[in-house]
């Protein structure tokens, strides 16, 4: 029986579907040591992961490698998180990491993960709570704790920066058992007796474990239910935790969050300095313009000379009224001559006019002008006029000529 032959890159898809196909390497976490750690230009991070007595490649791209909060290091023990297939070009297995930790917080870093997926869900972290911080605040709040170099820090940039903003420090456990809850319980305090315009809430740095209290989800509830805008100041700039993802903004470090609680007094008074001069500058264009309208108009002749001008319009004046007077002469003259046109058209057609040519009209004795012989009959009264009267008649016969 002959069996189907396969190519090369036939094979390694098959295997690779295979350990695809395969749940627990889709999503392994793997203890060892890192060596041969290489970062090429492209963010892509390759290196190798060993014990006693084996060796596993791996892989971690750019987009997980952006999320790391340590830098790798050969030599340093980890715990690898992410999925086992094959690379089919060289037809060997590897490591697709997701994520590292380094060995020792495994435990630690599955808790923060599964928090954070937690309150994620519950829109803790949606960007449309966030609110903004104040421009100027009359009074920050500031809680960590009392004998740290992150409090002195704070507040000599905020007295530098800003010396106008009244700071109060409320004191709390940054780390321990009982540091969450200080923690909440000061921020709820704040919000009570609205002690501040704005909260700074962080630490220096530390361990992940010394930072714990801060992806605490008490801590991450007083946060979100807070009315006063919240930066979260926590470690150095690798790290991230809870707060970070819940605050209304984030800050690198503690005297990076005063740097973005205040604005720069110096900056400041550049701005204000620059706005004088241009309104400055501003209101003596005005005032030049100002003037030369003044000049201008102070040279008109009217009011070099204001009888002048009187005279100027009393002279428009003269010459409209002239102009007004020739137009109303023409106008009846023309009236005039269109009166006697109509008077000798009607003297033409007055039948007066017609009686002088020896014409003569008949009339009733009630008025009606005969145009008929069938109006009158024999022996009735009618009037006869002439050019220069009139004569009474009686009809004594009447004759239709057709």
């Amino acid at each position: 029986m002959t069996k189907e032959v396969l190519s090369i890159s036939q094979l390694n898809e098959y295997i690779r579907g295979k350990l695809d196909a395969d749940p627990l390497l889709n999503q392994i976490a793997v203890r060892g040591e890192i060596s041969n750690y290489k970062m090429y230009p492209s963010g892509h991070h390759y290196f190798s992961l060993k014990d006693e007595s084996s060796v596993l490649k791996c892989v971690m791209f750019k987009g997980n490698a952006m999320r790391l909060r340590f830098r790798p290091e050969n030599g340093m023990k980890v715990i690898a998180m992410g999925k086992v297939s094959v690379f089919p070009r060289d037809g060997a297995y590897q490591l697709y990491c997701s994520a590292l930790a380094m060995d020792g917080i495994g435990d630690l870093y599955a808790a923060f993960e599964a928090l954070k997926k937690k309150l994620s869900a519950e829109g803790l972290f949606d960007p449309a709570h966030k609110q903004p911080l104040p421009r100027y605040p009359g009074t920050i709040g500031i809680i960590t704790s009392s004998a740290g170099a992150a409090v002195h820090d704070m507040l000599r940039i905020l007295n530098k920066r800003y010396p106008l903003t009244q700071v109060r420090l409320l004191p709390v456990r940054v780390q321990g058992a009982e540091a969450p809850g200080e923690i909440a319980a000061a921020i709820g305090y704040a919000n009570h007796y609205q002690l501040a315009d704005l909260l700074i809430v962080g630490r220096g740095g530390g361990s992940i474990e010394d930072l714990w209290a801060f992806n605490d989800e008490r801590v991450a509830y007083a946060i979100y239910e807070s009315r006063i805008p919240i930066i979260s100041a926590v470690g150095h700039e690798p790290d991230v935790t809870i707060s970070d993802y819940v605050a209304d903004l984030r800050a690198a470090t503690p005297s990076n969050a005063a740097e973005l609680a205040v604005p720069d007094m110096n900056a400041l008074q550049q701005n204000l300095d620059a706005m004088s001069g241009s309104m400055a500058a501003a209101l003596a264009r005005q005032l030049k313009a100002s003037r030369q309208r003044l000049e201008m108009l102070a040279n008109r002749p009217s009011m070099q000379k204001p009888t002048g001008y009187l005279e100027q319009k009393e002279k428009a004046l003269e010459l409209l009224k002239n102009r007004l007077v020739s137009a109303q002469t023409q106008m009846l003259n023309r009236e005039r001559h269109r009166y006697v046109a109509s008077v000798s058209k009607l003297d033409a057609m007055s039948p007066l006019k017609v009686l002088t040519r020896g014409y003569a009209y008949a009339q009733t004795e009630d008025g009606t002008v005969l145009k008929s012989v069938d109006q009158v009959e024999a022996g009735q009264q009618i009037t006869v006029s002439l050019s220069d009267g009139r004569l009474s008649a009686t009809v004594m016969k009447k004759e239709n000529v057709k």
